[in-house]
């Protein structure tokens, strides 16, 4: 296992913010996990396992040890006669592996093109995106397991998905994630509960996967912006869910609200509140909102994770003054 110390962090953290870690390990294989761990308990070392840092938001240099996810590998485990059982190793990119699943005929996944990081994180946030979530189409994922000092596997039930949720932020450097299984659909359905999806698609006779992978990649493009050019981590705050009468309330207040039903309750385009709060296109120093997307924070350049906490408490304030609705990072912080 190779570590580099006092190691800059700034190409893994799509934010880009200059910060770094004492020791910086790169796990390319199971045993590799085993001994960075050990090697940091032994150290009495903190110590922390990245992606591809795309939901991070770095604002200190890190002491103790760092890691990089990198063991890298994809496959098909078996096929039954409704599913494909797909896995991939943690350290593969989320994109890639969702592209080369509809290369190989193994459709399902489409919804969840673009979304930048490493499939072992995909199941930590519970990803979603355009109408699918994770969940849905998620078997099982082998991790090893802190607290009993071994790998394990877990179901889904294990892993206690909620919205943008799961057992891995409730138990946070409990579990690494080593690779994830997915249990695709051969009985393929197009998924167009997203308004912008359903629009492009108004003939769904001839529909194909790739069509929607495609579709899904435009839309992200237009409207979120490349980390290779501006520094961001996609969506900063989650869509914040809030009750049927506070819902009624807003509507009646902001005929315009932006919001969508989620069983007994709605959930609010962070977004549009944000936006009408003032903050698209808003700078702070070398951070600020993305022009295009009011949900998206920026790095300009040269900014700093501490004043990107700042803008995103002063934004947070903002929209609890103006709504009473209150918002939450979706980025792990390290402050």
């Amino acid at each position: 296992m190779k570590i580099d110390l006092h190691a800059s962090l700034r190409a893994h953290n799509t934010f880009g913010f200059d910060v770094s870690a004492q020791y910086l390990a790169y796990l390319e294989n199971k045993s590799d996990v085993v001994e960075f761990i050990s090697k940091a308990e032994s150290d009495r070392q903190p110590w922390q396992v990245f992606g591809g840092g795309s939901n991070l938001v770095l604002a200190k240099d890190l002491p103790g040890y760092t890691a990089l996810m990198q063991i890298k590998g994809k496959s098909l485990l078996k096929e039954t006669a409704t599913h494909f059982y797909v896995e991939a190793m943690a350290g593969e990119s989320w994109h890639d592996f969702v592209q080369w699943s509809l290369d190989m005929g193994y459709p399902g996944l489409e919804n969840l093109a673009l979304i930048p990081g490493t499939v072992g994180a995909a199941p930590i946030q519970n990803i979603g995106a355009y109408g699918v979530e994770l969940q849905e189409v998620f078997e099982s994922l082998q991790a090893f397991d802190k607290s009993r000092h071994e790998f394990v596997t877990l179901n889904k039930q294990d892993c206690k998905f909620s919205y943008r949720h799961s057992i891995f932020k409730d138990e946070p450097n409990r579990y690494v994630v080593i690779s994830v299984c997915f249990a695709l659909p051969k009985q393929w359905e197009a998924k167009l509960g997203y308004t912008e999806l359903a629009k492009a698609f108004t003939n769904q006779d001839s529909l194909k996967p790739i069509d929607i992978f495609h579709r899904v990649c435009e839309i992200r493009r237009s409207k979120l912006p490349d980390p290779q050019v501006i520094g961001n981590a996609g969506s900063f705050f989650h869509n914040p869910v809030v009750t049927n009468e506070l819902y009624q309330q807003l509507k009646q207040q902001f005929p315009q609200l932006v919001a969508y039903p989620s069983g007994q309750e709605w959930k609010l385009a962070a977004g549009w509140l944000i936006d009408q709060c003032g903050f698209k296109g808003y700078k702070l120093g070398q951070v600020g909102v993305y022009e295009k997307q009011a949900l998206v924070l920026v790095n300009h350049g040269s900014g700093t994770g501490g004043e990107l906490l700042q803008l995103a408490e002063q934004i947070k304030k903002k929209v609890k003054e103006t709504f009473d609705v209150s918002l939450t990072v979706e980025p792990v912080i390290f402050n």
